[in-house]
């Protein structure tokens, strides 16, 4: 991973936060992009003064300009992209008929919309020199249903089924996908308040176990691929 670039969108916390700081360790320069910028130059700051090399940069991943921009200021400024990892998303985990339109708007604008604008624009920064990966994570509840989780989860099945198909496009290229569905992972994403469960975070997955997960993934050799990979907590985590 030594000075490999490695753009990771939702880098400002969580499962983005955790695995920049594991593969900045690596030598790779760590880009961390995210809404609120702020917070992605604090893990910045961390992964620097740690003796890594990591920048951050404001995106929206739902406004192609911005999402252009960033692509193009990468580029110009480090070079082409090796690594794209979209940690970003919103959840919501609600009755169905207790939904409001403009709340499961966002979540597939986001989820979907954002995946797609995301990788698209990234794609054509990336690095055609040698091999490259996407990773993305649908979690669980985009390979099995729950109750409540009918926009939720109809966001993470679109992801899945879009990359499943950019497989089959891209199968004569270099850039690996890889599909990561965890299991509830100890995050911001349960203080949402649309997220209506009582779950206990402490039997949660960490995001530094997500994050030795993925460094394992886009360090596979040149000849093999992760494609998809499950990981649960060994306990159960609803109340």
């Amino acid at each position: 991973m030594k000075d490999k670039i490695v753009l990771i969108v939702g880098g400002s916390g969580g499962i983005g936060s955790a695995t920049a700081k594991r593969i900045a360790k690596e030598g790779a320069k760590v880009i961390l992009a995210a809404r609120n910028k702020s917070k992605a130059e604090e893990v910045a700051k961390h992964i620097n003064d740690s003796g890594g090399e990591a920048f951050a940069i404001q995106v929206d991943a739902t406004n192609q300009n911005s999402v252009a921009n960033m692509a193009q200021e990468i580029e110009e400024n480090l070079g082409k992209i090796d690594v794209l990892i979209n940690a970003f998303g919103k959840g919501i985990i609600k009755p169905f008929m207790d939904i409001d339109p403009k709340d499961a708007k966002e979540i597939i604008d986001v989820n979907v919309y954002g995946t797609f604008l995301v990788t698209q624009t990234v794609m054509k920064h990336m690095n055609t020199d040698e091999p490259t990966n996407v990773v993305f994570f649908p979690g669980t509840m985009g390979k099995y249903v729950m109750k409540n989780a009918s926009v939720y989860s109809a966001s993470k099945f679109a992801i899945q089924g879009f990359v499943k198909a950019l497989i089959e496009e891209q199968r004569r290229g270099k850039t690996k996908y890889s599909l990561f569905y965890l299991g509830g992972v100890d995050t911001a994403f349960w203080d949402d308040d649309r997220v209506d469960m009582k779950v206990k975070k402490e039997m949660m997955l960490t995001p530094e176990e997500v994050a030795e997960a993925v460094y394992y993934g886009v360090n596979q050799p040149s000849g093999s691929v992760m494609n998809e990979v499950v990981i649960q907590p060994e306990s159960h985590q609803l109340v």
